[in-house]
């Protein structure tokens, strides 16, 4: 079961740079976050100031009752345990096999004998289907190969809390849907914490249960997916449109001079794209995390914009949503807690097939992504 992360007040600065500051935000137990933030907003190193690489200037950062950042080392070692990370470009080591660089934290962190590592190493091969590939080096696979190897790796200590660092850079748009989908597969079994920094608007709009948003060295924020992809925030509508008009510039933010000139040009970083249905796992099972479609608007009296929430095959999920549910109930009785798979003749028809998922497969694995 996943981990809170509950940060209070967080200020990192390098020398008299700030990063960010005063940052405050709580990352749910067993649920799907995404951070965004324009390119250089600090996103890599709040990832690094969770986990404990990199110490902030002030604030809190609890992981249940220990604050990270006034652990004694020995303490720290052992908290960072609950975390599993996955850097950017996979960070295998090179001179090892696929199969010794996942089962490297093993050997490092247990006493565990080699035939219960050879376990471990294959079933989380298995799970980011790569088996096959454990005798190749990270230079003769893919980088979406390299990626799900790093993501096995991340995953053999149980990880309660899993860190993904732009798991979509240097991939194509068909790999990064493939990955997305693993991600939602994976927490659904393992019920782990997942916070995933990208800038891949695709990703952020149909992966998470929350999103949040950095810019100006500062939390623009924080909170479930509804919340951000229907907010009128002019930073917000410019990140989700990818348009030149708005407070984002080539730098961080723009100066005074160009936000006033678009002003008077009447220039708009343009309306909200329709918020689409969230990518459901491969077996059709909901997740602890995932909350009906529109919730979260319709409890706070916010219209999302028209479009939203229809599929590609024209279905309404709000409308979809209760009858979905229950076709997963057992026969005479009430809808269970977390659904098993969708049967046959279901919302998403015969083959398992939902809104935004890609053909069904096994994690999404495909050969040689």
């Amino acid at each position: 079961m996943g981990v809170e992360i509950r940060v209070e007040g967080l200020t990192k600065s390098f020398g008299r740079q700030t990063i960010w500051q005063d940052v405050s935000l709580t990352v749910p137990a067993g649920e799907i976050s995404v951070l965004l933030g324009p390119s250089g907003t600090g996103k890599s190193v709040f990832l690094k100031s969770l986990v404990g690489l990199l110490k902030p200037d002030r604030g809190h950062i609890w992981i249940g009752d220990r604050d990270l950042p006034r652990l004694p080392e020995a303490q720290l070692y052992e908290t960072r345990k609950l975390f599993g990370v996955l850097f950017q470009d996979g960070a295998l080591f090179g001179s090892m096999n696929v199969y010794d660089n996942v089962a490297f934290p093993l050997r490092e962190h247990t006493k565990k004998s080699e035939s219960e590592v050879r376990q471990i190493v294959m079933n989380n091969l298995d799970l980011v289907g790569l088996l096959g590939a454990e005798k190749k080096l990270p230079g003769e696979i893919s980088g979406g190969m390299k990626k799900r190897a790093g993501l096995a790796r991340a995953l053999v200590l149980d990880p309660e809390i899993l860190l993904v660092d732009e798991p979509d850079s240097g991939l194509d748009p068909v790999r990064t849907s493939y990955l997305n989908q693993t991600f939602v597969d994976l927490i659904s079994e393992i019920n782990a914490t997942l916070l995933i920094v990208t800038h891949d608007i695709n990703t952020a709009r149909t992966v998470p249960d929350n999103i949040g948003l950095l810019f100006r060295r500062e939390l623009v924020m924080f909170g479930p997916r509804e919340m951000l992809l229907s907010s009128e925030e002019p930073v917000v509508r410019q990140f989700l449109n990818a348009r030149k008009v708005g407070p984002i510039g080539m730098s961080e933010e723009k100066d005074v001079s160009e936000l006033e000139a678009e002003a008077k040009l009447g220039d708009d970083p343009g309306k909200l794209p329709p918020i689409p249905p969230q990518l459901m796992t491969s077996n059709g099972r909901v997740r602890r995390g995932q909350h009906a479609p529109g919730a979260w608007c319709a409890a706070h009296g916010v219209t999302p914009p028209p479009g939203s929430f229809i599929d590609d095959l024209g279905r309404n999920w709000v409308e979809e949503w209760p009858r979905y549910v229950a076709s997963m109930a057992p026969a005479g009785g009430p809808p269970p807690a977390a659904p098993g798979g969708m049967p046959p003749g279901g919302p998403g028809g015969p083959g398992g097939q939902f809104p935004g998922n890609p053909p069904p497969g096994q994690y999404g694995a495909g050969a040689g992504y």
